[in-house]
């Protein structure tokens, strides 16, 4: 059931806020024990979280509009109070004083924490594998990964463990695993959400976003955490449009460019792109005009953000010392000591391999040559979607090269583990939005997804493109979600 949906039976008094919690962690504590889409289970909170709404709806009150429905949370994102832990070791005993932004935004109308979702530790990786805390299942099938870095908040919404989820998104963390496991993710414009209280990795690519089972229910989530916030500098002062209002209206007229250079790559299995084509064919047939573009640049991003991304990670790590917070070695014998042991001790193998590089990308006799250079080839990445969107209104293009790979598959081949983020990075690098819908299955029924990508601060254009394909094609029609599934 949609949010709307959900808020016509709590209305009716079909179902109590209370139920719907009560529903969820019934079914956590029946499927999560395998999956592990939670680090953390809120339930207590959760509950008493619903019975305050409950009370209020009870006695006339006007309720917010996500009143009592449960909603994960990535575990990067900071929660006053309940441990976040960014799956890593070193974050193991954290307890935020502070909420984050999007958090508060989150419970101000009326959404309940049902619990914090698992991770690649801090947001580094495309599969899942890499939370100090275990891996997540994808719900589609067991034995292949949920996607990256968002994995746990995926899956949990591809298995029916919460209504929504919120993951962050720095080179495709949200979009890739919502392809994986077949549900809505949406990567917002950089400044339209607060990265307040998102723990951080990369600080000009980081962006907090939904994922949702509906184009609808992840529009109104973004609602929810859009706008400016004073404690985040990044965060752009301009009005957020009302999202819902214009996922009716038809797209017809609209121009939707076809990215060339998406399907050119031999890494591309022929699953997507077939299915990739024909979600055109049907926006085609909705009345839009296929176009197709070239953005020259499009497969440098893969090189010039694995420059950039631990460049900043390796300024942003290096806060945790063992001194002010976090995990502390204990078998150190000098305040060096202490440090170098809490760090070789507390991060995981993929988070000290991009430490590292971005280290040295950052050192002296090195900078100009890759760091200065790929922040040149980012702004020539940015301008080749600034011609494409002078000619198109939307961007069409896989969300992943293949469908989810099998665990261990590619966990000793980092590079190839980097080729599945291929086709979201672009935008992260332009700072641009986009979406990845559900479009289709490969032979072994694994779920495809769609990327339409916006010009800047335009989410309204493509979550109304992605909400008219999601009606058209209805591409769970003759295919059950996982219903479950060991």
């Amino acid at each position: 059931m949609t949010f709307a949906d959900l808020r016509q039976k709590l209305k009716r008094g079909e179902v109590s806020s209370k139920e719907l919690v009560q529903e969820k962690l019934k079914r956590i504590n029946e499927l999560d024990p395998k999956l592990n889409c939670y680090l953390s289970v809120t339930g207590e909170y959760a509950l008493l979280q619903a019975e305050t709404i409950d009370t209020k709806r009870s006695a006339g009150e006007t309720l917010p509009p996500l009143a009592g429905i449960p909603i994960g949370i990535k575990d990067n994102l900071c929660t006053k109070g309940i441990k976040t832990t960014c799956a890593s070791r070193i974050l193991g005993n954290f307890i935020p004083p502070y909420e984050s932004t999007v958090t508060e935004r989150l419970w101000n109308s009326g959404a309940v924490m049902i619990g914090k979702t698992n991770l690649d530790e801090f947001a580094m990786g495309s599969s899942t594998e890499n939370s100090a805390f275990g891996p997540t299942l994808n719900p589609w099938n067991t034995n292949n990964v949920p996607g990256g870095s968002s994995g746990g908040s995926a899956a949990a919404v591809a298995s029916g463990l919460c209504f929504g989820a919120l993951g962050s998104d720095t080179g495709g963390s949200i979009r890739q695993p919502a392809s994986f496991c077949g549900v809505v993710g949406l990567k917002p414009t950089y400044g339209r959400v607060s990265r307040w209280g998102l723990i951080a990795f990369a600080s000009s690519l980081d962006q907090v976003g939904p994922f949702a089972s509906s184009v609808s229910d992840a529009a109104e989530l973004l609602q929810v955490i859009s706008g400016k916030d004073k404690l985040d500098s990044t965060s752009i002062d301009i009005p957020v449009p009302n999202y819902l209002e214009n996922l009716s209206k038809s797209i017809k007229g609209l121009k939707i460019g076809l990215i060339d250079n998406c399907f050119e790559h031999e890494g591309l299995s022929s699953s997507v792109k077939e299915s990739v084509l024909k979600s055109a064919s049907v926006l085609e047939s909705l009345g839009a005009e296929i176009i197709n573009i070239s953005c020259p640049r499009f497969n440098d991003g893969i090189a010039t953000y694995y420059l950039i991304a631990p460049s900043e990670a390796s300024a942003n790590l290096a806060r945790y010392d063992g001194v002010k917070y976090g995990f502390r070695s204990d078998k150190a014998e000098s305040l060096i000591s202490m440090t170098s042991k809490s760090r070789a001790d507390g991060f995981g193998s993929e988070v000290k391999r991009r430490i590292l590089i971005g280290t040295y990308a950052l050192s002296a006799g090195y900078v100009d040559a890759y760091y200065k250079k790929a922040q040149q080839v980012r702004t020539l990445i940015r301008k080749d979607f600034d011609n494409a969107f002078q000619k198109v209104d939307v961007l069409l293009a896989p969300t992943a090269p293949t469908t989810a790979f099998e665990f261990g598959e590619n966990i000793n081949n980092p590079m190839a583990m980097y080729l599945s983020d291929l086709l979201t990075i672009p935008a992260n690098l332009a700072g641009l939005p986009a979406i990845s819908i559900p479009c289709g299955f490969d032979k072994n029924g694994l779920p495809i997804g769609l990327q339409l990508i916006g010009n800047v601060f335009e989410e309204d254009r493509i979550l109304q493109v992605a909400n008219q394909f999601e009606i058209a094609a209805d591409v769970f029609k003759n295919k059950k979600k996982p219903e479950y599934i060991f």
